[in-house]
């Protein structure tokens, strides 16, 4: 067994502390890496902090971290496509079943055994917990190992490896290009990402945000407009606009008026995990509009992601900390003190 060490909640609500433990000796297609940056996602102040009726015992002690960029340390016999030093990334899927329908299209993070995550999951061989990025190592099979571009600065890279690929699927299902008006619901580590992208991708980009606060900072980021959504009237003006709205917003909200400011036939994509969807009917049925859902994504859509950013100079907008804040950085997280996501440096 390979002795790391890493940043670890022994159970539900305790803070992260220091934490030795064993990572598996290297099967024939693994590929260990250095970990130097990692992002902290929302999801791991979900999982390390779950609210009452949420907790999962089961998967603690628990090494949060599944936005991971560093370098190849060692590689397994059978490994073919890297070699000791090479830039590299990992997301939040780390294997799937290969066999079931999507898997063999490509879309392993939909697979219908569900995919193993690259922490708090189950290693599909031997049972054991993934333990995740927040580590000075890991090792993962080289298939679900991501080439990081050239040029590509790993602290802005590494939360592309979730809220990149999240908002990346969608705007590229929906073939968002030059010509298109597009919506981007929220500007959280999501949403700011969404801008870069779609407006990378040529369409005209539009914010949308319930302050007036962030309007200058949508435009910053690449907008080309700015609607305040709780202002009624500028909603209103919004009807029939756009080719394809994303909504990244991780709470319940009224969708009525965004699906109608989309055109007839056109879609809104959902990311934000809600208990629940609000919106009224008819505006669905209105125009033949359809309200779809999205989540993360496979080995060919993470690759071609990657290549895209480093082809336009996309990256997330990070606020770097040495990994011993881990718990500051949770704190802030949580008070939404963030602009607009944060990444831990290991190598402090």
């Amino acid at each position: 067994m390979r002795t790391v060490n890493g940043w670890a909640a022994q159970a539900p609500g305790s803070a992260l502390a220091p934490w030795r433990f064993e990572r598996r000796e290297l099967r024939p297609t693994d590929v260990a890496l250095r970990v130097t940056h990692v992002g902290v996602c929302f999801t791991d102040l979900e999982h390390v902090r779950p609210e009452p009726g949420h907790e999962r015992p089961d998967i603690f002690p628990l090494v949060p971290g599944h936005e991971i960029a560093g370098e190849v340390v060692a590689v397994g016999t059978a490994v073919t496509g890297f070699r000791v030093g090479d830039p590299v990334c990992v997301g939040n899927i780390v294997d799937s079943c290969g066999v079931c329908e999507a898997c063999r299209n490509g879309d392993q993070e939909f697979c219908a055994e569900f995919p193993t995550l690259t922490y708090g999951g189950r290693d599909r061989r031997d049972g054991s917990l993934t333990q995740g990025g927040f580590s000075d190592e890991y090792v993962a099979d080289q298939a679900f190992v991501y080439r990081r571009p050239e040029g590509l600065d790993p602290a802005g890279t590494a939360p592309l490896m979730c809220a990149g690929i999240t908002t990346w699927v969608p705007l590229r299902r929906w073939e968002v290009g030059p010509g298109q008006t597009v919506g981007i619901i929220g500007l959280g580590g999501l949403g700011h990402v969404a801008v870069k992208l779609a407006k990378a991708l040529g369409a005209e980009v539009v914010g949308f945000t319930t302050s007036p606060d962030k309007a200058k900072d949508m435009l910053e980021l690449g907008a080309h407009d700015v609607v305040v959504s709780t202002d009624a009237e500028a909603m209103a003006g919004q009807r029939g606009r756009f080719d394809f709205i994303l909504d990244t917003v991780p709470r319940v909200h009224d969708l009525s008026p965004y699906l109608t400011a989309l055109r007839y036939d056109r879609t809104l994509c959902t990311l934000g995990i809600v208990p629940e969807l609000s919106f009224t009917p008819q505006t669905l049925r209105f125009g033949r509009k359809r309200l779809a859902g999205a989540g993360s994504g496979g080995i060919t859509d993470t690759r071609e992601m990657l290549d895209f950013c480093a082809a336009h100079d996309v990256t997330a907008t990070v606020e770097v900390l040495p990994v011993a804040e881990v718990n500051t950085a949770l704190d802030r997280l949580a008070a939404g003190d963030v602009k607009y996501r944060f990444v831990l440096d290991l190598t402090s």
